[in-house]
Parts: structure tokens; sequence; C-alpha cells
């Protein structure tokens, strides 16, 4: 719990860039390594410099060892040429009794207790005791060897010029590992900043084409996987933005479009019942014209808004292919007809295809298919065949028709030729069925020579 009001702190003095973070984690890990061999390295040569001194002291008593005679029943020290030299730092044992011992030592000092100590086992041995001055001391003993009485020399060395080497490599490690990190950690954010260098230029461009709705994509050609992947991803993502902006436009240019037509209609009525004193029932006829032109805005504006909503989600409108016969036999199964009516599907060629994705090739069909089945009196037939510039299909039943008054308001928003007769409907259905065709560079038309009943065609590019 206390170390809580330190994580913002933590927080703060954390990188806030990823080159900035990588390059942290990457001297972390180099720092954690290197001091793990710096250990491992120092530690052996530790082991080794003592192993020197123990062979030199070892050597030592061998040649300490050749002056003592144990072939008696007593030991003698024998006098050699160099017994001034043998004797530094040097003592002789005769079992624990004390022969000979080094001049300048005393007999309570800490090495000679340590010499009698290491003696009095028998076996070879060694210690290291701290010595005037605290300079470390390494001494050993080697018994003799011999038929009669047993000797042990003992013999000392001091390991100061030992922990001066030892400690002249730790102070030289830790000055290399420090250049180590140093350059660790310059490579590091040099290579992570040349490998990061892609992603800002990236980045750059997608802020500067999502803003301009740009046709441009990323050129990942000859990068690596994972920059390939974020293009990939960058340039789906400026399609969405695209298709946002497109179809933002078009709603923008329908609903001004669409609503002219109601809004002059109110600014007219109000012109001429201001025009001149109106009576009670003119003026309740302005007002009922003024109502109908109003809920048609609404209804004009709902359904906009929410056929624009169904294109953000299902992305209808993009690319794509679709089998004809499939989807219009589907669409054919589904309709709610009567049952003195029937639905017939026909195609020229099984495998037509039209270049709009299936759902976008329902949302087309499906308010023509609608309209015919309001109308017909028993048969409702669609036919896809092919055609030279793509794909069309016929919606064709058997009803009344479209009067021919009606003709020039057929594809108006809003517009129906029989408001009165018992079918609901805003009477937009044919219009949108209409743009959605002319946004892939499509059409739908009405064959006004067609009788009896009504002929509807579908124009799509092919697939």
């Amino acid at each position: 719990m206390r170390s809580a009001p330190h994580r913002p702190v933590l927080r703060r003095l954390a990188p806030r860039t990823l080159r900035g973070r990588l390059s942290l984690v990457a001297l972390t890990t180099a720092a954690l390594l290197i001091t793990a061999l710096t250990l491992v390295f120092n530690t052996v040569m530790e082991r080794h410099l003592r192993h020197q001194a123990d062979d030199e002291l070892r050597a030592r008593a061998t040649a300490v060892a050749t002056t003592v005679d144990t072939s008696g029943p007593r030991v003698r020290v024998l006098e050699t040429a160099n017994d001034q030299l043998l004797d530094t730092n040097v003592w002789i044992y005769a079992g624990k009794r004390l022969l000979e011992k080094p001049p300048a030592t005393t007999g309570d000092g800490p090495l000679a207790r340590t010499a009698d100590r290491i003696a009095a086992r028998g076996t070879p041995g060694c210690a290291t005791v701290p010595a005037a001055g605290h300079r470390p001391v390494r001494l050993c003993a080697r018994p003799v060897p011999g038929g009669g009485a047993a000797a042990t020399v003992v013999t000392a060395l001091d390991l100061t010029p030992y922990q001066s080497s030892a400690d002249t490599l730790l102070l030289g490690s830790l000055i290399l590992d420090a250049a180590m990190l140093v350059c660790a950690y310059a490579l590091t954010r040099l290579a992570v900043g040349r490998a990061l260098r892609p992603v800002r230029t990236m980045t750059d461009q997608a802020i500067q084409w999502s803003a301009v709705a740009s046709e441009e994509r990323f050129s990942t050609g000859g990068g690596p996987a994972e920059l390939a992947r974020l293009g990939t991803s960058l340039d789906a993502l400026l399609d969405r933005i695209r298709a946002v902006l497109r179809h933002e436009r078009q709603l923008t240019g329908e609903l001004s479009h669409e609503l002219r037509t109601p809004l002059t209609r109110i600014i007219a009525e109000l012109d001429w019942w201001r025009s001149r004193p109106r009576s009670a029932a003119e003026t309740r006829a302005t007002h009922e014209v003024i109502d109908e032109a109003a809920r048609s805005m609404r209804t004009i504006c709902d359904t906009l808004l929410l056929e624009a909503r169904e294109n953000a989600a299902d992305a209808s409108t993009a690319p794509g292919t679709a089998d004809v016969a499939p989807v219009l036999r589907r669409m054919a199964q589904r309709l709610d007809t009567p049952a003195r009516m029937k639905a017939v599907v026909v195609a020229d060629d099984a495998r037509l295809e039209a270049g709009v994705t299936p759902a976008f090739l329902e949302r087309v069909v499906s308010p023509l298919l609608a309209n015919a089945v309001r109308y017909a009196r028993s048969t409702v037939t669609v036919a896809g065949r092919r055609t030279p510039g793509g794909v069309a299909i016929d919606i064709t039943d058997d009803g009344p028709g479209v009067p021919e008054a009606f003709l020039g308001e057929l594809f108006q928003p809003g517009r129906r030729a029989d408001p009165g007769d018992g079918h609901h409907g805003a009477g937009l259905g044919l219009p949108l069925a209409r743009r959605l065709a002319r946004s892939v560079g499509g059409e739908v038309s009405y064959d006004a020579g067609y009788a009896p009943g009504a002929r509807f065609t579908v124009t799509l590019p092919a697939g």
C-alpha cells in the first residue's frame, strides 16, 4: 500500500515515446545481462587469483620441506645457503611444537595463532587471516613425510597484490560495462528510430490523406511484414473514411434536393395566403397543404437518414460481385404474397453476375419487387439477363400500371399515383432504388410502352 503514491511519479518518469520505451527496455535487459556477466567474471577471477596464491604457497612449502629431516626420532632443520630467504613467513612444527618461526612475528599475533591452528590438524589446509593494517594474508600447512617424527611446514603470503589485481579487474569491468551500456542505448535508439521512421511517415500521410479524402495508398512493397499489415489496416481505414465522407456529401445533396419541393410548396402557400385576405375555408386548405408538405419533409428526412445509417453499418456499397439468379430466388421466397399471386424468377444465364454485393443488389431490387407485389393481380415476374453494358433485371407485374399523367413524377420522392389506394407508403422506394443504382453506375427505369401492367428495369455493371 505504501508504494501506491509512487506509481504516478514512476509513470511521469517513464518515456512517452515508443522509441524511448524500447530503448529503456533494451538498456535494462543489457544492464541485467552485463551485471550477471560481471559478477561471474570477477568471481572466477578472484578464485583464480586465490588458486595462484595457494600454488605459490605450496611450492614454497615444498622447498622448505627439503630442509626438514624427519628420518630420525627427532625433527631436525637443516641449514641451507638460502636459509634467510626460506625462513621468510615460514613456520616449522614438530608435531604441535614450534621449531622455527619468522623473525618479525610474535607468538600471540593473528598469524602465529592461525599457523598453530592449521598445523595442529596434521593435514594439508589453508586459511586467510587479516594481518597488521587489515592486509589479507594467506597461510597454508603442508605435512612433511618421513619415517620417524612428524613435521609440518606452514607458509604465509600477503594477498595485497592479488587483491589489488582483483580490484583493478573489477574497476575495469565496471568502466567497460558503463561504456557498453551507453553504446547499447545509443545504438538501440538509433535502430528503433530508423525502424519507426516509416511509421511516422505513414502517420503523417494518414492525417493528410484522411483530411482531403485522397485516393492515395500506402506503399508497403518490400517492407517488413508488420508495416505491410499496418499499411493494409490504414488503407481500409481510409476507405471507410472516404465512404463516410462520400455518404455525407451524398446525404447532404439528397436532403437539399428532396426537401426543396415541399419547402417551395410551403413558401408558395404562405405567399398566396398573405397576398390578400382569405376566407376560413381557404385558410384551412392552406393549412392542410402546409401540413402535408411538412409531413412529407419529415418522412423524407427519416427515410434518407435511415438509409444512410444502413449504408454506414453494412458498407454494402463496397465493390463486390453477386450471383443474380440465387439472390433473386431468395428474395422471391421471402415475399409475403397473397395465395392468389405467384412470383416467377427467370434468368437467361445461371452464371449471371452483377458487379455489386448481394446485399446491395437486394436493396436496389427490393423496393421494385415490393411495389410489383402491391399492385399485381396474379403474377410477378423477375427476369435477369445479360446486356452489352452489364446486367439487366426486369420486374414485371400484371397490375393496372402507372397512370400516364403520373409518369413525370414517378421517381420524385414523396409522390404517389393514388394516395388513397389503401396501401401504406411514403413514395420513396422508387427514388431510393434509382439513387442506389446510379451510385454504382447503374439505372432504374420504367417502360411506359409495356402493357398490360408495369415493368421496371434495373441495370447494373457486370461482375
